[in-house]
């Protein structure tokens, strides 16, 4: 029995590399970034790898024996007919995020996308100017040494990316609104996302990266984004995953700070039957500042997994993170913080806190903030809560003349306000508001 589980896990990811290497990379993208090169290796890396169980430590808490049952298949080409008016926006007012780059199915839809400024890049991997292309080589590049299984599975894939490039000393004021939709098709399709975000030296920028599907659609997503943040640099990043119920979701979010620069990540996860969020911060300058704000919502019987690193090795490091889930129903919510203080990172200040809200009996959330410290003259702290709705409160609401129902959406919108109201656009955060109450 055990040989033929590990025979599917190992069938699975070569049809899924089978598929991969059909899709075609053109001459001047193969030549210009070395794609070919970073697929081949890609590839070579994921027939030799293991498909994650519940075995693995890092995943000890998240089953994905449910994906080998669905026989995904990789789309060739955009043969979606999405339009303009089925875009499901995360605001209500369209000119709140009047700067868009679409992906259908994995594939950029230039139709569907507004707006440009000659200022900067907002584009796909195909038009990326000149000028640009050797510093986006610089950054793709670091894939050829891969880690994991499945960011090796979406660089065997990789043939076309989002690109966002703000060169030094530019403040960009306008929202930049990276769209990554699953649109209807064949069954089990699989969507391979790649975001390059580079903030160039003294600017400044914010990014939402959205992932949305239309209609009840069976997916497999499989996103990676590369963030760089340079001396100096501000980056405010949105990451708002919000697919259906029928979609699998893994997410790889890999960020490097140089000296003086600063970064925060706001990632709320609603939707999927199976989400996980990799996100990973690499401090590689003294004096960064890192902000990482986790919201999970998950009813009826999702998982929600989100595990993040933040990697101190220099001093004067500082980062704040907090992460709320709020879970019902019989639905599952996993969050697993470390933090690394290398002996270089003295004087590091970093802070953690786990905060979760259990509204049945039989939703169930496992959190392990972690903390790993080399370095002896630091201010480290983390710690973690899990609670219910108070009766007490429920009673006082009611008794000033609300229903149930009423009074326990205060308390849940309550406790994800302090997430929400930190978000860098107010419309997103209304939207995402009304969303928890259609859920509950």
């Amino acid at each position: 029995m055990i040989n033929t589980q590990v025979a599917t896990r190992e069938m699975f990811l070569a049809d899924l590399v089978n598929q991969c290497g059909k899709l075609e990379v053109a001459n001047s993208e193969s030549s210009a970034y070395g794609l070919q090169d970073l697929r081949d290796a890609a590839t070579e890396y994921v027939l030799a790898a293991s498909f994650p169980t519940v075995r693995d430590e890092e995943w000890r808490f998240t089953d994905l024996s449910p994906v080998l049952q669905v026989p995904f298949h990789v789309p060739q080409s955009n043969q979606s007919n999405v339009k303009l008016t089925d875009i499901i926006m995360p605001v209500k007012n369209r000119d709140d995020l009047p700067l868009r780059l679409v992906f259908v199915n994995g594939f950029y839809a230039p139709d569907l996308s507004t707006g440009n400024l000659p200022d900067f890049y907002v584009g796909n991997l195909s038009n990326v100017p000149e000028k640009y292309r050797s510093r986006i080589t610089d950054v793709l590049s670091k894939h050829k040494q891969q880690t994991e299984v499945f960011t090796a599975l979406n660089t065997a894939g990789l043939v076309d990316a989002a690109v966002v490039f703000v060169p030094a000393n530019m403040p960009i004021d306008l929202p930049i609104h990276l769209l990554f939709l699953t649109a209807p098709g064949a069954s089990g399709t699989m969507c391979q996302p790649h975001c390059l975000i580079i903030a160039e030296a003294g600017s400044n920028i914010t990014v939402v990266e959205d992932y949305a599907t239309i209609g009840n659609v069976p997916a497999f997503t499989n996103a990676v984004t590369d963030v760089v943040v340079g001396e100096n640099a501000t980056v405010n990043h949105v990451r708002l995953q919000r697919e259906g119920l029928d979609v699998v979701h893994v997410g790889k979010s890999a960020i490097e700070q140089a000296r003086n620069s600063r970064y925060t990540c706001h990632a709320i996860s609603l939707g999927g039957k199976i989400s996980r969020h990799n996100l990973e911060v690499f401090q590689r300058g003294e004096g960064t500042e890192t902000t990482l704000n986790g919201l999970t919502v998950a009813f009826g019987e999702q998982l929600a997994d989100t595990h993040s690193l933040i990697d101190f090795n220099h001093p004067h490091g500082t980062s704040r993170q907090l992460h709320k889930c709020i879970v019902g129903n019989k639905a599952r919510a996993v969050f697993n913080g470390k933090v690394f203080v290398r002996k270089a990172a003295q004087l590091t200040d970093a802070g953690q806190l786990s905060r979760n809200l259990l509204l049945s009996p039989r939703a169930r959330v496992d959190t392990k903030p972690q903390l790993e410290i080399v370095a002896d003259n630091v201010k480290c702290s983390h710690g973690a809560t899990v609670s219910q709705l108070e009766d007490d409160e429920l009673f006082y609401l009611q008794s000033r003349g609300l229903d149930l129902e009423r009074s326990r959406y205060l308390l849940i919108d309550a406790f994800a306000a302090e997430m929400l109201n930190q978000l860098p656009i107010v419309g997103v955060a209304k939207m995402l508001s009304t969303c928890m109450a259609i859920q509950e």
